[in-house]
């Protein structure tokens, strides 16, 4: 017998197949139509048969976060892996250089110590292709000025080991303006010092919808497979495209005007994101007022009956990438019926 809705335990992370397939086909069309190749961030769903999903679409390969994830998807298949992050320490340099060997692999720098270690680590018969972040304004890692990039991409060249592969940036939340005239310099001084810059990589979900034709070559995208309230805030889509949420179960009603769930901050991120709750109960203007580990509580407005102990609603989370890390399987389902039970294949792999 097919299982449904009414079948699973609570929490539950609910994925709704038909809405991811919208979405990822929306945002390739979009990527096809502006002239900008797509490489899909994996950290919001963390599933190699998703992340096979958007390369069949048209990706041009995916985007992790951190060594564990792209070794998982290695092992799921894909073949070709960036890796935004500065990667630091014999350890990890180590498995870096042992994935280098099994899929085309990028990855990127902000200061010439990173740089020295790739370039201990890795030989001229098999070089590994390395990208300079830039801070264009998001105020996380980067060389600040482009004269640094072109240093550092100077340094990148010099070694035997290594491949000079771009520049890569994560932009500010809506300062793509900002974000392109920054790289726009960037890419003149490089033109002056005769070094070609192939790939430049910027983009986010929430401005993932802006026009082609920028000194962004590629965008990597996270979230839009899922969407969630923060990307709904933003304008980067509605409420009917979010493709994630949470069964939860009403377990107390102390007060005519409390509703207790079973599901708390184990369950659901604790990020505001600037919005009033921890998340959109589906169907409703009702939201999580608190939380502790195991339980979230809504206040209603005025005394009601509904919902009463043992009901079931659905909850749309914050941020939905901090949910797929929290829970070892997500349920994919189609309506009320559930498709399919999916390990979470990168889940903790923080590493």
């Amino acid at each position: 017998m097919a299982k449904t809705l009414a079948d699973l335990d609570t929490p539950a992370v609910l994925i709704d197949i038909d809405r991811v397939e919208a979405n990822l086909g929306r945002a390739q069309a979009h990527a096809d139509q502006h002239g900008y190749r797509l490489r899909p961030h994996i950290k919001t769903h963390k599933l190699p048969r998703f992340a096979q999903r958007q390369v069949a679409l048209g990706a041009v390969g995916i985007t992790v976060q951190k060594l564990g994830e792209a070794e998982v998807m290695a092992d799921g298949g894909l073949v070709d892996i960036f890796l935004p992050y500065n990667i630091v320490g014999g350890r990890k340099l180590a498995r870096l250089k042992a994935l280098n060997q099994r899929v085309a692999l990028s990855v990127t720098a902000d200061s010439p110590d990173t740089v020295a270690g790739y370039a201990a680590t890795f030989s001229a018969d098999r070089p590994l292709t390395v990208l300079v972040e830039c801070d264009t304004g998001g105020g996380r890692c980067g060389v600040q000025t482009p004269a640094q990039a072109l240093a550092l991409a100077r340094q990148i060249g010099m070694a035997p080991g290594l491949r000079f592969g771009g520049l890569m940036t994560y932009p500010p939340l809506h300062g793509l303006d900002r974000s392109n005239a920054w790289l726009t310099d960037a890419l003149a001084q490089f033109r002056t010092a005769g070094i070609a810059v192939d790939r430049v990589s910027g983009g986010n979900s929430p401005d993932m919808w802006a026009p082609g034709g920028g000194p962004v070559t590629e965008r990597r995208p996270g979230t839009y497979i899922y969407y969630d309230r923060f990307q709904v805030k933003e304008h980067a889509a509605s409420l009917d495209d979010c493709a994630l949420t949470i069964l939860a179960t009403v377990v107390s009603r102390p007060t005519a005007t409390r509703v207790v769930l079973d599901t708390g901050s184990k369950s659901l991120t604790s990020d505001l994101l600037g919005m009033e709750g921890f998340g959109l109960i589906m169907g409703t203007e009702l939201t999580i007022k608190a939380l502790s580990e195991e339980h979230g509580v809504i206040e209603m407005p005025v005394a009601s009956d509904w919902p009463r102990i043992g009901e079931r609603v659905r909850i749309i989370p914050n941020h939905a990438c901090v949910i797929s890390n929290l829970f070892d399987t997500v349920q994919l389902v189609s309506g009320d019926a559930v498709v399919d039970t999916v390990p979470v294949a990168a889940r903790g792999r923080v590493d």
